[in-house]
């Protein structure tokens, strides 16, 4: 008798025991692997895919922009930024700057917190830095510099905060399994309103602007299409179905916007470009984003075909009609594909990722809602902070002389090649 007693006594520890959550080595060894991916997105992938669309005069200075937003925005992150993404809080977190309270024993989920820091870091730092694609050529290194560590702290992390870090009084239950509003609204919004704020490169509109070297935004667009794995597919935090499946649509999204992009652009013009091909596989991995946890094969074909159309669209004839110079086209591929990528999430979840009582119509509203909160705080706060990072370093814009002889000479001393 005395045998059973104890082992009744022992019931509450071993219920206990089998629901205390325990850190998970196969999802710690994804996501590590996810973050050295998607690390890799910013200072290379995007970095040469830039790079290839500047001019030659300009290159040194693009490359190092994304160089430069990946290291300021990881410090950043780290100091700041990922307490008022995921502190305790409503409208911003708090609590956690300089990951204060969290140790090598601390889990999110079932991997280390420490982890989630630094794949959650790589996040913001690669938002910032597709902005850059909209203000590059005329744009002082020194600002934009002061403006990553701004924009990061007061633009990226509060989004981060409404969609994913527990805020609840700004978030609409939208659905944004990896970044749709949080990174490429946020970030093409705010390369755009910076765009407008600098003005026109001098020979804009005067001049044929030809991208330095289509082979390198081919070579861009492949290493950021092998990072989106990451990126996408680490955002379940765990190696299973889920993970798989947002691995998969992620693939079709960006083949399909190859096709559209290419087909678009032979339909128009009868020529189908290296450049079209490689911005189309980023337009059908921008759509692709928000929805990867949740859409199945057939959801990724429309969502990918209408990206790669959608960005042709922008790009040859709404950016002409508001004659912005957005440089390298961020808002167009970035912003307004986001924006259709989050809105139709709504319209293609698959049966077996529908979420509990779920409404379309509903969903739909929540989804829109959350697109216009990110396009106006980004507008708002971008534009805020640009202008003081401007007063911070005498103006934001270059003089007409560096404008002229080209950034990479005149602000680094480099040339990209020396013949």
């Amino acid at each position: 008798m005395k045998k059973y007693f104890l082992a009744l006594l022992a019931l509450p520890s071993l219920v206990f025991a089998e629901e205390t959550i325990t850190i998970s080595g196969g999802n710690t060894a994804w996501i590590l692997v996810a973050t050295a991916l998607v690390m890799l997105m910013t200072p290379a992938g995007l970095a040469l895919f830039y790079g290839g669309l500047t001019r030659s005069k300009n290159v040194i200075n693009t490359i190092s922009m994304s160089l430069g937003a990946f290291a300021v925005g990881s410090l950043v992150w780290v100091l700041v930024g990922y307490s008022i993404a995921f502190g305790d809080g409503d409208i911003i977190g708090t609590g956690k700057v300089l990951l204060s309270g969290i140790g090598s024993e601390t889990l999110k989920g079932t991997i280390p917190e420490l982890l989630f820091v630094a794949f959650q870091g790589t996040f913001a730092a690669i938002a910032v830095a597709i902005a850059s694609g909209s203000m590059i050529e005329r744009v002082k290194f020194s600002t934009f510099m002061i403006f990553v560590a701004l924009w990061v702290a007061a633009v990226y992390a509060p989004v981060a905060h409404w969609a994913w870090g527990g805020g609840t009084t700004l978030n609409f239950g939208e659905l944004d399994f990896a970044g749709g509003t949080v990174v490429h609204i946020n970030a093409g919004v705010a390369g755009l309103v910076v765009a407008m704020i600098l003005g026109k490169r001098k020979d804009y509109g005067r001049v044929a602007i030809k991208p330095f070297s289509p082979v390198l935004v081919a070579l861009g667009a492949a290493l950021l299409w092998f990072g989106w794995f990451g990126f996408n597919a680490g955002s379940e935090l765990a190696a299973d179905g889920v993970a798989a499946s947002a691995f998969l649509v992620t693939n079709v999204a960006a083949s399909v916007g190859v096709i559209g992009w290419l087909l678009a652009e032979w339909l128009v013009y009868k020529k189908a470009t290296l450049v079209g091909g490689a911005s189309g596989a980023i337009a059908g991995l921008v759509a692709i984003t928000p929805a990867a946890g949740f859409a199945g094969v057939e959801g990724a074909i429309i969502l990918g075909l209408v990206a790669g159309v959608l960005g042709f669209i922008g790009v040859s004839k709404l950016k002409p009609m508001l004659k912005i110079d957005d440089s390298l086209d961020a808002f167009w591929v970035h912003g307004l594909v986001g924006i259709w990528g989050s809105i139709a999430t709504a319209l293609f979840i698959a049966d077996y990722a529908l979420p509990k009582d779920f409404n379309m119509a509903s969903q739909l509203v929540s989804q829109v809602q959350a697109v216009g909160l990110t396009v106006v705080y980004s507008a708002v706060a971008t534009a805020i902070v640009f202008y003081i990072a401007s007063a911070l370093t005498g103006g934001g814009r270059v003089d007409d002389e560096t404008e002229a002889v080209g950034l990479d000479e005149m602000t680094h001393g480099e040339k990209a090649i020396n013949l």
